[in-house]
């Protein structure tokens, strides 16, 4: 595979870790449709993404390609992940739901710059899930790659990150009345579900050899 489906394929794995309602991503949409440090909270997202992803690719990633059996078991256990992650996402397309400004909770109103960066660090910090899928997961299916690809990948999936919150933040009041609406976030659900079921099917042939 060239370095540039590597970074594809990067980019399709960040986004659908990125892409479902959370709480970061309705902190964001919260923060754009405030017009309050926009930038500040869509680059520190970013940046957060950006170091775990460096960490799991690098360092988890790394380890795991070092040994073939665990790189093999960790393949077959992203797949059962991927698998059942795509499955979730279709589930979750049957019952959609709509993601508004109110739903990023009863956060005070920030007023400077530091509280709203503390603040957006809390919300990407403080939720566990976000270690299993940048460190752990993200690692574990980086590792499939050759050590320079596996850069590509990385890059692809910290692009995505980018790319996901900058268009959240800035396009919040574009998109408000759309993710108020369930079917916008039936669409993503079933595009996510697609993605990762995938990502999920190539891992498979490559430990099949196919």
């Amino acid at each position: 595979m060239s370095a540039l489906g590597v970074a594809a394929s990067g980019f399709g794995f960040g986004a659908g870790l990125i892409i479902a309602i959370g709480a970061q991503n309705a902190f964001v949409l919260r923060q754009g449709l405030l017009r309050r440090y926009v930038f500040e909270v869509a680059l520190t997202c970013a940046l957060v993404d950006a170091a775990l992803i460096s960490a799991g690719a690098g360092g988890v990633g790394a380890l795991v390609a070092a040994h073939p059996t665990v790189t093999a078991v960790a393949a077959w256990g992203g797949v059962a992940f991927l698998g059942l992650y795509g499955a979730r996402s279709f589930h979750s397309a049957i019952r959609p739901r709509a993601l508004t400004a109110e739903q990023a909770g009863a956060q005070p109103d920030e007023t400077s710059r530091a509280a709203v960066i503390a603040a957006t660090l809390a919300v990407s910090l403080l939720n566990p899930h976000v270690y299993l899928d940048t460190v752990v997961l993200l690692g574990s299916v980086s590792a499939q790659y050759a050590a320079d690809a596996r850069i590509f990948f990385a890059l692809g999936a910290m692009c995505a990150s980018f790319v996901w919150f900058f268009s959240l933040a800035y396009g919040a009041r574009l998109l408000a009345p759309l993710f108020a609406r369930p079917v916008a976030w039936r669409v993503l659900d079933v595009l996510v579900g697609c993605v990762m079921w995938w990502i999920a099917g190539s891992l498979a042939l490559g430990q099949l050899g196919v």
